[in-house]
Order: C-alpha cells, then structure tokens, then sequence
C-alpha cells in the first residue's frame, strides 16, 4: 500500500473519509438518544509518541444503545488514517450490530458490516432476515475490478466478521470515496429500518444476549492484530486505555 500513488491528496482523503464517519453518526444521533460517557473524556484529544501521531476517541450510550464508538488515529506526517464507528446495541432487539472502519495510507480498506447476534447457522431467520438483503452488494463488489478484497492474516478477525462483510482495499479516486459513501448510507439506512420493526427480546434471554455482546466486544478489542501497531504509536499504557474504552471497560455505571 505504501507503494501505491493515490490519485488525491491524502489529507483530501482522510478529511472525505472522516466526514463519511460524521455523517453515519449524525443519522444515528437524530434517531437515538445519546449520552458521551465520562470514562473516555480525557481520550477526545491525544497524543502519540511522535507529536505528529494525533487520535480522538468518543463513546456515547443511551437507553437503545449500550455502546457506540467513534474513533480516529492519524499521524499526518505518513499520511495514515484508522477510523472507526461502531454501535453495539442493547439485549432489548437482536437487531444486529453495525460496524464501519476506514483506513487510508495511500490505498484505502473499508469494513463495514452487520455484527451477528445470534449463530446464523442455528437461526437460519437472521440470515435471511439480515444477510439476504445485502448478498447482491457483496457480490456486486467482488465483481468491481476496481476493488481488491481484504483477507486478514488473523483467524480472529475473519471469525468475527460476517457472511456478506464488505473489506476491500482500493485506490483514492472520487468515484470509489462516492461508491463507499453511497454503500455505508445504504447500510444505515437499513439498520435503522429493522430497529423500527424489531420484536422485542423476552426478558428472560435479554441477559444471555448481553453477556454474549459483551464477550464478542471485549474479545474483538482486545485480540485486534493492529493493537501491536498501537504500541509502537502511542506506547503500552495509552493502547491499553484505548483498547479498555473500545469495549467499556471502564464505562460508568448505567
């Protein structure tokens, strides 16, 4: 990626990329009720260990929302972005979770995805009620010559993401930051069309659906490949707070 020549400026990039990110989040603020959690505060702004190593991270939750993500890390002198929103929902729906994450650092990967709450093997509902809908976008993507797919070298990673994940890396141009504009709005959009209609989850189970959120979230922050690269940006203690705040763990009590 590093020997790719993007066709755009690179801070043009990061500065489209990050206001994609914006975007999804103003939806998803104009249909929940949100709160910042105080337990990241000292996160919004920091630094690497390089001063050209800049980072922000806000978590926000609410009475539909147990937990959502929005972050960045940038070091402006290379050129590289890692951003991400996430939105994990509360047991009260098994609507799936949504994930967004964008990268640029002279190619750009994009992630985004419906998170699984239940087995889709075992729930054969979800894959059809969830999945089904964007299996022709999955197809159709791994069908542009313009997209490469990406496969992580993590056994993890790919466990964790879904059947119809869309991670691709691409070149900088205007047409493919318009084509994953387009797509994650499209992917939104839909999320928030089931939360509508979503049945309710029995309380009875609501405590095993959130105890099983939780395990996926920790375990997703804390296995995360990229954490070594983290270390090497902004050492072992900022990663660690930063990983710790990516699944709540030092959240304040609800």
């Amino acid at each position: 990626m590093v020997n790719q020549q993007p066709n755009l400026e690179n801070a043009v990039v990061f500065e489209q990329l990050w206001q994609i990110t914006n975007e999804l989040r103003q939806k998803i603020e104009a249909r929940f009720t949100l709160h910042p959690d105080p337990s990241t505060k000292d996160l919004e702004e920091y630094t690497g260990i390089d001063p050209d190593v800049k980072g922000s991270m806000k978590t926000f939750s609410g009475s539909e929302i147990d937990w959502l993500v929005h972050s960045l890390l940038r070091n402006s002198k290379t050129g590289f972005s890692i951003m991400r929103l996430t939105t994990w929902l509360k047991p009260h729906i098994a609507v799936p979770h949504l994930a967004f994450g964008f990268s640029s650092f002279g190619n750009i990967i994009f992630y985004i995805d419906y998170v699984p709450r239940n087995d889709l093997l075992l729930n054969l509902d979800d894959l059809d009620c969830y999945y089904e809908p964007v299996n022709q976008t999955f197809l159709t993507l791994q069908a542009d010559s313009r997209l490469s797919p990406f496969i992580s070298k993590s056994l993890h990673i790919r466990l964790f993401q879904s059947p119809i994940s869309l991670c691709y890396t691409c070149p900088p141009t205007e047409d493919l930051l318009a084509l994953i504009r387009t797509i994650s709005h499209e992917i939104l959009d839909r999320w928030l069309g089931w939360i509508d209609v979503a049945e309710a989850v029995p309380e009875s189970r609501q405590k095993a659906l959130f105890d099983r959120d939780l395990f996926i979230r920790r375990s997703s922050a804390e296995r995360d490949p990229g954490n070594k690269m983290a270390v090497q940006m902004l050492g072992n203690e900022l990663t660690d707070k930063l990983v710790k705040a990516l699944w709540g763990g030092d959240r304040s009590p609800s």
